[in-house]
């Protein structure tokens, strides 16, 4: 690889959604470890082979396939949370990398769809599977990838760099609580999910439980 190629340099070249697909906990660790000739070119599946020609051509080295252990370049997404089924639980605002979860304990969360990454790591924490993917409307204009607008990938670079000030913390999800809390965290999550049951069992006696 080219010496002295700066981990901004490299960063530009990935399109922030902070999937952690790679292996790496953000894309600037990734970059970092592209920098330090600790990994290789072919592991971002968001990028896929666009990002792969971008990161050969700067570092000097030949265009590979993507990766297969890493995932598909499946194309732009974004989360939807729906409203009438999210118990309020919290766990998809700590899982997201880029705070584009808004909501609070016990009450109903939203995502911001401008500033969703398609990241998917809200999905595993969502005890009753509320949160849904759709595909992003394409993007008409100049990019390093086909119908993601760069504005967009700058944002969550900013994003993910807030939120990792905001919580003292460089990995891009929250601390996981102990033992003891997380157990109790997840008894009230299970509760929380009986009573949304039972009121949609009393409010549609014909729906199976």
């Amino acid at each position: 690889m080219s010496p002295g190629v700066s981990i901004v340099a490299i960063d530009a070249l990935l399109p922030q959604t902070q999937c952690t697909k790679c292996g790496y906990p953000s894309c600037l660790d990734y970059a970092r470890e592209l920098a330090e000739g600790k990994s290789d070119i072919n592991r971002c599946p968001p990028g896929g082979m666009h990002s792969i020609n971008a990161l050969a051509d700067l570092l000097g080295t030949p265009a590979k396939p993507l990766d297969p252990s890493c995932g598909q370049s499946d194309g732009w997404i974004y989360a939807h949370i729906n409203e009438a089924q999210c118990i309020g639980c919290t766990l998809c605002i700590a899982a997201c990398p880029v705070d584009a979860i808004v909501g609070s304990g016990k009450l109903m969360h939203t995502i911001i769809k401008n500033e969703c990454t398609g990241c998917e790591l809200c999905l595993p924490p969502c005890p009753v599977d509320c949160i849904t993917l759709a595909p992003c409307a394409p993007f008409e204009g100049p990019s390093p990838w086909p119908d993601l607008a760069p504005e967009k990938a700058e944002r969550a670079r900013v994003r993910v760099t807030n939120r990792k000030e905001r919580l003292g913390t460089p990995a891009p999800t929250a601390v996981s609580p102990g033992h003891a809390t997380l157990e109790s965290r997840r008894a009230e999550i299970a509760a929380s999910v009986k009573r949304r049951r039972n009121q949609r069992q009393r409010a549609d006696p014909s729906r199976p439980q």
